[in-house]
C-alpha cells in the first residue's frame, strides 16, 4: 500500500515490476461454436476471459463483443454470501441487465434448473461450492446469453449436475449461440470444443482442432519438464563429483545409472537399507524416447521402463 501511493505522488518513479499476464494476442471467436481455451496455470487463460467478459480493461488494444455476454469465472464471484439464494439470483440477473418483471418470468426456470431445493432461502455462505456452482450457472444460462464463458467452475460439480449443464451448452450452440469454455480437464475440451487455443505465458502458440491443441500443449509441457529434469540431474551430478552419494558407498557394484536413482526415479524404495539377501527392487523410472526422465507422456509416445533392481545386501 505504501508503494502504491509513493507511485501515485510520484508517477515518473516505479516501486514495482511490470508482469505482462497477455501480451500482443489477437484471437476471434467464431459465432456458434464451442472453443477452448488451454494451458499451464498462469498461461493468462483467465486474465483473457476476464476481459472479454469486461471485468478487466486490456493496457492496450481493444475488445469487441457481438452480443450478451455471460461468464462463469471465480466461484462465487457476483454473489453476496449474506444474502439468500433467491436474492442472488435477483442480484445476479439485474448485474446482467435484466428488468425486475423478467427476472420474476425465469425465476422458476433457474430454480428448477440449479436443483437447491429447500436451500434456495439460505444464506449463500452456507452452500458448498458445488451448490453455489449450480446456482451461478443456472443463472447464466437463463439470460440466453448470445456469448457464454465458464472457466473451469463446473469442475466442482457433480457428475450428474456437470452432464446436465454440457446438455444445456449443447442446446446453446443448436441455437447458434458462442461457447468460451476454460479447463484443465482436457478430455472434456476436445470433447466438446471444436478448435482451441493454446496459450503460454501470455502468448498464443498455436490454434487450431482441440485435438491438436491438446497434443501440442503435451509437448510443452513435456519440454519443459525435460529441460528441469535436465537441470536436476546435472546439480545432482555436480554434487556427487564432491562426495560420493551414500548409496555408491554402500554398494561398491552400483553402476552410475542406479546412483541416480534418487534424481530421476519415478518410483524409489522408501529406505534404502536392505538387510536380507533377497532381490529388491530399488526404483523405477520412465524415460522418453530421447532418453530423458518424464512425468508426462500422450498416447502414441515410446517409452522406455527403467527397473533398478539389487541382488544382494545393502547396509
Amino acid at each position: 500500500p505504501g508503494d502504491r501511493l509513493n507511485e501515485a505522488l510520484f508517477p515518473k518513479r516505479s516501486y514495482g515490476e511490470d508482469f505482462w499476464a497477455l501480451k500482443e494476442l489477437s484471437l476471434t471467436i467464431p459465432k456458434g461454436e464451442a472453443t477452448g481455451i488451454i494451458g499451464r496455470n498462469g498461461a493468462g487463460k483467465s486474465t483473457l476471459l476476464k476481459i472479454i467478459a469486461g471485468t478487466l480493461s486490456p493496457t492496450n488494444g481493444e475488445v469487441i463483443v457481438n452480443g450478451r455476454v455471460a461468464a462463469l469465472l471465480e466461484l462465487g464471484s457476483g454473489f453476496n454470501p449474506e444474502f439468500t439464494g433467491r436474492d442472488n439470483i435477483f442480484l445476479n440477473c439485474k448485474l446482467l441487465g435484466l428488468e425486475t418483471a423478467q427476472v420474476y418470468e425465469k425465476l422458476d426456470s433457474i430454480i428448477e434448473f440449479s436443483e437447491i431445493g429447500d436451500f434456495l432461502d439460505q444464506p449463500i455462505k452456507t452452500y458448498s461450492s458445488g451448490m453455489k456452482a449450480r446456482l451461478a450457472f443456472s443463472v447464466c444460462v437463463a439470460i440466453e446469453p448470445e456469448v457464454l464463458i465458464i472457466d473451469e467452475a463446473l469442475s466442482v460439480g457433480d457428475i450428474f449436475f456437470q452432464q446436465k449443464c454440457f446438455q444445456r451448452m449443447e442446446d446453446l450452440l443448436s441455437q447458434n449461440k458462442t461457447v468460451l469454455f476454460v479447463s484443465h480437464n482436457l478430455p472434456i475440451v476436445k470433447n466438446f470444443c471444436k478448435t482451441a487455443y493454446l496459450l503460454d505465458s501470455g502468448e498464443i502458440c498455436f490454434h487450431g482442432s482441440s485435438s491438436e491443441a491438446i497434443g501440442r500443449f503435451y509437448k510443452l509441457q513435456n519440454s519443459q519438464q525435460a529441460e528441469d529434469r535436465k537441470g536436476s540431474l546435472a546439480k545432482a551430478t555436480q554434487e556427487r563429483g564432491k562426495s560420493k552419494s551414500s548409496l555408491e558407498n554402500k554398494a561398491n557394484r552400483s553402476s552410475p545409472e542406479t546412483a541416480d536413482i534418487a534424481d530421476i526415479a519415478a518410483w524409489k524404495l522408501a529406505d534404502g537399507n536392505i538387510t536380507d539377501s533377497q532381490a529388491k527392487v530399488l526404483g523405477i523410472s520412465v524415460l522418453d524416447n530421447l532418453r530423458v526422465p518424464t512425468m508426462v507422456c500422450r498416447v502414441g509416445d515410446s517409452l522406455l521402463i527403467r527397473a533398478y533392481i539389487t541382488t544382494g545386501t545393502l547396509n
